[in-house]
């Protein structure tokens, strides 16, 4: 091929070769670091690892092993409270169970890989539902809504607990500040929902509280780049982002039937995340602990939004022995549970992860 047109497709042919060598290095360079931060959460938890695996045989290994599909059920209801909604929604291109559940494992698998309080999940929800029509505000939005729907269930099922372990007479009296504690925690996540709720479903508002975060955002900006540069993100991509949160928040209002079945999913994905402490310790030969389990769980919780590892399983061992369980049951529970769910994790999710970031799975 000679003469311009040749030229064309020399160039044309040069621009997409240099095109796809920069989208691989990036993706190169995302999945090494990606690798390396898998690594960093097994360091961290390699004592535990270790642990788990030198109790093992006090472990009855078949009710272990209904884990598997127990796992699986709780990452298909929690790709259920976002797509349950999204089905709903005629701009939103369709989607399988299949592609559901694998969607779920990989954010699960992010989740746990990337410790950034879930900002690393978020942004990688928002990159996964893009290809179906879904705003980076819609991903917000639904984001927030599980977040919040499981942590409100979560607490209503300690609260539960403890009324049922109080008419039993089964809390310690040294015990008794775990109530207070739960009734605060339960009044702190209606307050945090209700400022949500107030700020998203006025247009005003939404756009008042843009402006405030676009301020904030340039004013670290110059900080951070001593003048050099006045923003990262101009406003009117922060206005819009917002106003898709806004938009999503009164349709949800609006059309409340929209959110029944992703409330009656939140439901069973809170009891299956206490559901794979209590097969644990059903497999310990201790069926009798799951109130203790619930509130523990729930409570610890709190930890886990503070600091990723270690404090969440500290702050739950140490309410079920405040509870009055034996401290080798709850820490052997706590650190067995957090080691299978983690191993799974990576096993279920690391590969459909690698998957998409190579191009190779939409």
């Amino acid at each position: 091929m000679s003469g311009p047109r040749g030229a064309r497709f020399l160039c044309y042919n040069h621009f997409m070769v240099k095109k796809k060598h920069v989208g691989f290095s990036f993706r190169t360079i995302l999945l090494i670091l990606t690798a390396v931060l898998v690594g960093y959460v097994v360091y961290q938890n390699w004592p535990d690892m270790v642990e788990a695996v030198n109790h093992l045989k006090e472990t009855n290994i078949f009710v272990l092993l209904l884990l598997i599909p127990e796992q699986l059920f709780m990452y298909f209801a929690c790709g259920q409270i976002f797509f349950s909604y999204l089905k709903n929604r005629r701009d939103i291109k369709k989607f399988s169970n299949g592609e559901m559940l694998r969607i779920s494992t990989e954010l699960n698998f992010v989740n746990h890989a990337v410790p950034a309080g879930g900002i690393g999940g978020l942004a990688y929800l928002t990159y996964r539902l893009g290809p179906f029509g879904v705003s980076a505000g819609q991903a917000s939005f639904l984001y927030i809504f599980r977040y919040a729907m499981t942590t409100v269930v979560n607490y209503a099922q300690a609260l539960v607990a403890i009324l049922i372990l109080l008419v039993l007479n089964l809390i310690p009296s040294e015990a008794q500040w775990i109530i207070p504690v739960a009734l605060v925690m339960n009044l702190g996540v209606f307050v945090v929902l209700w400022l949500v709720v107030f700020v998203a479903s006025s247009r005003k508002r939404i756009e008042f509280f843009s402006r405030t975060v676009a301020g904030l955002c340039g004013a670290a900006i110059r900080v951070v780049t001593f003048g050099k540069k006045k923003q990262l993100m101009k406003y009117e991509k922060i206005s819009e982002y917002f106003g898709d949160i806004h938009e999503s928040v009164k349709i949800a209002k609006e059309n409340k039937k929209y959110l029944k079945k992703p409330i009656l999913w939140g439901f069973i994905y809170s009891f299956c995340e206490v559901a794979t402490y209590w097969i644990v310790a059903i497999s310990l030969g201790r069926p009798e602990l799951l109130l203790y389990i619930m509130v523990g769980e729930a409570i610890g919780s709190v930890f886990d939004g503070i600091v990723p590892y270690g404090l969440y399983e500290l702050g739950m061992a140490g309410v079920m022995i405040a509870l009055g369980v034996e401290f080798p049951v709850a820490t052997i529970i706590t650190v067995m549970t957090r080691v299978i769910t983690l191993v799974f994790t990576i096993a279920s999710g690391s590969i459909p992860y690698y998957k998409v970031i190579r191009g190779k799975s939409e």
